[in-house]
């Protein structure tokens, strides 16, 4: 292309500030649009205003979209896009069910169209560095990550996360995904072998305790809280072939509330770029995260 992609976002709930900030530091994408059902949302955002994302697909002469809706809609939004031929970056999870997001990774394929599912700790820089220096260790043996916070605490206005339609559930479906990508960044091929879930008096799953295998004896933990009493933890070990045992803390170095994300949804934006111009991502990271997740509900039954 001879510029910077034209780039709209639909959706400005709480997350929609770290998309806006990013495109600050990705010279190869320029924010043209936006979207947001409630038009107070729109007030102050220099790029173009929509109150409806079809609208937006068919004026705004977009190249991608990045999806920030709440977790029911992904699906619809990502299907209308993707038939537009518009490149999409949709915030985890890729839907709420399995069969649809087989049919958008499929739909992706068949437009020959980038879709993206957004995980920011795999951007982590913390994370990164564990990575970096755990490939002289050999092989990993084992993975835990704690992935725990009030959720009441990160929602903003953004109540449908307590709505257990919305969000496709509770802290599995929603940090869930997020956890799951960070072990898969040390041992991609897992399976669920159990897991333990308690839910609220509004059946909400608030805690889990999840345990996967990957291959030749390899093993990981999620453990999972949305009721968690002393601020924020979220943490990954790892052990290695050689007894070596590492890890990081994600939020390590970040003072600020959700001040790790700035950095985080930087390294989002410059990859679904990157993965924009070399074609071939066709949501298929999306579409295991939410299969495990799946599995996790099923096994706790």
């Amino acid at each position: 292309m001879s510029g910077p992609l034209r780039v709209g976002l639909v959706g400005l709930g709480v997350i929609a500030p770290y998309y806006i900030a990013a495109f600050d530091h990705v010279p190869a994408a320029d924010l043209v649009a936006v979207c947001d059902l409630r038009p107070d949302r729109l007030d102050g955002v220099r790029a173009d205003r929509y109150t409806d994302h079809r609208t937006l697909l068919a004026e705004a002469r977009l190249d991608a979209l990045i999806v920030n809706v709440p977790n029911d809609v992904h699906a619809t939004i990502c299907a209308d896009a993707l038939a537009a031929r518009v490149a999409v970056c949709v915030e985890k999870p890729l839907a709420t069910e399995v069969a649809a997001a087989r049919e958008l990774c499929a739909a992706a394929r068949a437009a020959d169209t980038t879709l993206f599912t957004a995980f920011h700790r795999r951007y982590n820089d913390n994370v990164l560095a564990l990575r970096r220096t755990g490939r002289a260790h050999g092989p990993v043996r084992a993975v835990r990550v704690h992935y725990d916070e009030l959720i009441e605490d990160h929602v903003g206005d953004d109540r449908w996360y307590l709505d257990m339609e919305r969000c496709g559930g509770g802290c599995v479906a929603d940090n869930g995904p997020n956890a799951l990508d960070v072990v898969r960044m040390f041992l991609p091929d897992l399976a669920v072998k159990d897991a333990r879930i308690e839910r609220d008096a509004a059946g909400v799953d608030r805690t889990a305790d999840i345990t996967l295998a990957g291959n030749d004896g390899a093993t990981a933990r999620l453990l999972l809280d949305w009721s968690y009493p002393h601020g924020e933890r979220k943490t990954v070990d790892v052990e290695y072939a050689d007894g070596t045992m590492l890890s990081a803390d994600m939020l390590a170095g970040f003072t600020g509330f959700k001040s790790s994300l700035w950095h985080e949804y930087v390294g989002i934006l410059t990859d679904f770029t990157r993965a924009i111009g070399a074609g071939g991502e066709y949501g298929d990271d999306g579409l295991i995260a939410l299969e495990l997740v799946t599995d996790s509900y099923t096994r706790a039954r």
